[in-house]
């Protein structure tokens, strides 16, 4: 990272961002007291330097060395400083443009007249309007993102009742939790995951699925956590998949063979723990001679550049007959790539993956997030005639160590 041309870019860009925001800020602030000002201004810098003193360092230092959660947060910090100070440069440069395009059509159309002399000698200001909208936009991005990493441990329960017409009356009234996208990589706080798992435990679930991303990345994550998730225990039993991060796709092996090796050890994981992962498989329940099958397949993805590893055909082999069936399968856009075209038999999908990217609203009236505009389906629940796909917020998080809007979710669906 040292010497990285994209790192020296970067700093780069924060160090043109702070200087142009701050000819903005002195404008706006020109009618306070002298003294206000001077309270404003360092404040600013003192932010700004700091960040950039962060960012100037850790190439230098064993950022490793320090606790897992400190790291997270400073860097998390850090880069919602500099993104809260690009969204506010963005309509600082609305308004540039709106005063050179001023600038132009004065030299343009009003040439050797009034309106140019005029033009020359008071300058085109500034918006005040633009200037303060550009500050409370960076301002409410980078106190919703700091606000954020206290959330990364608020787990909600989302209970969803669905009907389906031909579930068996043998299983009408089945408790099913979903969990999905632990990242156990990035959990710092034991107590709080465990009050998590104590969460789940006391909705006396009949049966939970686990949809995939148990690790960021090496079985070694999971060496705190086995235990604690461990504890989740169901009458019909603990099922899982996998997802595309437990695959080890985003190390740099030294062999081809050690990659191989941490994903047998991840599936010990699951055996230690009393999960049965489900590898392309199916399971069939049986209950007063009625039955319906769980289908579980490796991570496929629709999106090019995550990889297809399931194999569908596979795990619906064996349930033609069976007149329920869930599919646990990672990645959402597997639905309307290939369930939904081949699979007209799968009643209920079960997905995660996109974590709602953890960040933004969800109000009765509005429901938004920029990962919307990646995936189709993205958090909650999305039908297509009787056939109904369920995406989980995630337990977890990766990347930044918080929530703004999109929370932590364990999911009950109650089957009738």
């Amino acid at each position: 990272m040292r010497n990285s041309p994209f790192w020296f870019v970067f700093i780069a860009l924060m160090i043109l961002l702070d200087f142009y925001i701050f000819q903005v800020l002195k404008v706006v602030s020109g009618s306070v007291s002298s003294k206000t000002r001077s309270i404003l201004f360092t404040a600013y810098w003192a932010l700004s330097i700091l960040a950039l003193v962060v960012l100037v360092i850790l190439p230098f230092i064993n950022f490793d060395n320090f606790p897992k959660g400190f790291r997270n947060t400073v860097f998390a910090i850090v880069m919602a400083v500099f993104f809260a100070k690009l969204i506010a440069g963005v309509f600082f440069l609305i308004d540039d443009f709106r005063r050179l395009f001023q600038w132009v059509a004065g030299k343009v159309f009003f040439s050797r007249t009034e309106g140019e002399q005029i033009q020359e000698t008071g300058g085109i200001s500034r918006s005040v309007f633009l200037s303060w909208l550009g500050l409370a936009a960076g301002g409410t991005l980078l106190t919703s993102l700091v606000y954020g990493l206290s959330n990364k441990y608020a787990y909600r329960i989302k209970r969803v009742p669905i009907h389906f017409p031909n579930l068996p009356q043998a299983f009408r009234g089945l408790k099913v939790v979903q969990l999905s996208d632990i990242h156990s990589g990035s959990l710092t706080d034991k107590a709080a995951v465990q009050r998590g798992i104590q969460k789940v435990m006391a909705l006396q679930p009949d049966l939970i699925l686990f949809t995939g991303d148990l690790v960021n990345n090496t079985v070694e994550e999971m060496t705190d956590f086995t235990n604690i998730f461990g504890a989740l225990k169901a009458p019909m039993g603990v099922y899982s998949v996998l997802g595309n991060h437990d695959y080890g796709d985003y190390v740099q092996w030294a062999t081809p063979a050690e990659k191989v090796a941490n994903l047998e050890r991840l599936k010990g994981v699951h055996a230690s723990m009393g999960w049965q992962l489900m590898m392309n498989e199916n399971k069939i329940f049986d209950r007063k001679g009625e039955k319906i099958a769980l289908l579980g397949i490796e991570n496929w993805g629709a999106k090019a550049r995550f990889p297809k590893y399931g194999r569908m055909s596979d795990a619906h082999t064996g349930t033609e007959g069976i007149p329920f069936k869930i599919l646990m399968s990672h990645d959402p856009s597997h639905w309307d790539a290939e369930v939904l075209t081949k699979y007209k038999d799968v009643d209920l999908t079960l997905s995660g993956h996109t974590h709602g990217m953890q960040f933004g609203v969800e109000i009765p009236w509005l429901k938004w997030s920029p990962v919307q505009y990646v995936y189709k389906q993205w958090a909650g629940l999305y039908e297509s005639g009787a056939q109904k796909l369920y995406v989980n917020r995630g337990f977890g998080f990766l990347g930044y160590p918080g929530r703004v809007g999109i929370l932590p979710e364990i999911t009950l669906f109650e089957l009738s």
